[in-house]
């Protein structure tokens, strides 16, 4: 390709991930996806993916254009087009039927079995495949879905809002707040992504967080896990919202056979759900915790916090994406509550570090994500560590 084709191709790509972000929190376990026809120039049919088990993008878009595709159209689709039955029908045979005679692809299916198998079924039809266009920012629309994919476990990931000198609270325990409005938007905006919001007793304790996504006039309420391995927030004096507002059977306590069977009880009377996780401790088992929530299908959880919870799943290396945003202010305060500790990191090649890093700005503050890629040797201080 050349410059200009590349730059026409990119500018219909973009289109299409404006349409993807359409499913924004409909489609999980499925992945976002979104699709334009182009004859000629000019956009001629839209569609993405809207909810799961509902039609493919590609399908929305060809059932809109509403007749066979003219000779020269392209179809721009942000994911590799499946090449299975499924539920919907195989896309890949669907676009052959359609006509179609040009596919231009984002990013590659993560699933190992599938992997470039549509590409080569498009070929083999004589359909001309472009692929990788906007890959990377195709393949960062679905974190969720990949991670799923690829591993067949929820992806672990940890929102921090921090200053400049990492900390996230006063000694006097001031944090609200530390980033502006629109950063805080954001967060509710990824809330809204994730099927699942999982903070720490200690969290629910002090903050007493609603735990829901809310955008504009709307309200939405997620699978709230609380992990509780002693079941300690029952002995409160008065229990957390968590607990008695109208989305408590949203409400998930994650603790051990050490909690207590008596509060297991009294949490389901009152309608919230307990998952109580094999630990030989009074910790909860993460691994073990995953594997309920694949049970479950629950794809991707969105930890708050506290530190200590995000902390130990950085000592356990079970953290699997961590999001920061950043206020230009400092502390300056060695008392001030720092947003991670636990580790003993004596060299820079011991340091836990992010991949495949983005960077954005709401107004002042500044937002870091990326995938965590631990060393191959990270000592812990297990002095501090006490998860649950």
């Amino acid at each position: 390709m050349n410059p200009a084709e590349d730059a026409v191709h990119e500018g219909f790509m973009r289109r299409a991930l404006e349409l993807a972000r359409r499913g924004w929190g409909h489609t999980a376990p499925n992945p976002l996806v979104g699709a334009v026809i182009v004859e000629d120039g000019r956009i001629v049919a839209e569609g993405f993916h809207a909810q799961d088990g509902g039609p493919h993008a590609e399908r929305v878009a060809l059932e809109a254009l509403g007749r066979a595709p003219a000779p020269n159209a392209t179809l721009y689709v942000t994911l590799e087009p499946c090449s299975t039955v499924g539920r919907t029908g195989s896309c890949c045979e669907r676009i052959r039927a359609a006509g179609v005679r040009r596919v231009v692809i984002g990013a590659t299916d993560p699933l190992p079995s599938h992997a470039g198998r549509g590409f080569a079924i498009l070929r083999e039809a004589g359909i001309e495949v472009v692929s990788g266009v906007l890959k990377d920012e195709c393949t960062d629309l679905n974190l969720m879905f990949n991670h799923w994919a690829a591993r067949g476990t929820p992806l672990l990931a940890a929102k921090v809002a921090t200053t400049l000198d990492g900390k996230i609270a006063t000694r006097m325990a001031d944090s609200k707040w530390i980033t502006g409005e629109r950063a805080r938007a954001d967060v509710h905006r990824w809330r809204r992504l994730f099927p699942a919001i999982a903070v720490g007793a200690g969290t629910v304790a002090a903050d007493n967080p609603r735990l829901t996504a809310r955008l504009g006039d709307e309200e939405w309420c997620p699978w709230r896990f609380v992990f509780d391995g002693r079941l300690r927030l029952w002995s409160e004096r008065s229990l957390p919202g968590v607990f008695t507002d109208h989305h408590r059977h949203r409400t998930i306590v994650v603790t051990t056979q050490h909690g207590g069977l008596g509060y297991v009880r009294k949490l389901r009377d009152i309608g919230v759900q307990v998952w109580i996780v094999p630990s030989a401790s009074q910790r909860v088992n993460i691994a073990e915790f995953r594997r309920r929530c694949v049970d479950e299908k629950i794809s991707g959880v969105f930890i708050e916090g506290g530190s200590q919870l995000i902390s130990e799943l950085i000592q356990l290396r079970e953290l699997d994406y961590l999001m920061v945003y950043r206020s230009p202010m400092l502390f300056a305060d060695d008392r001030a509550k720092s947003a991670f500790s636990g580790l003993r990191t004596e060299r820079l090649v011991n340091a836990v570090r992010l991949c495949d890093v983005r960077h954005e700005t709401f107004g002042e503050d500044f937002l870091t994500r990326g995938h965590t890629v631990y060393p191959a040797k990270m000592s812990v201080d297990e002095t501090v560590f006490s998860l649950g």
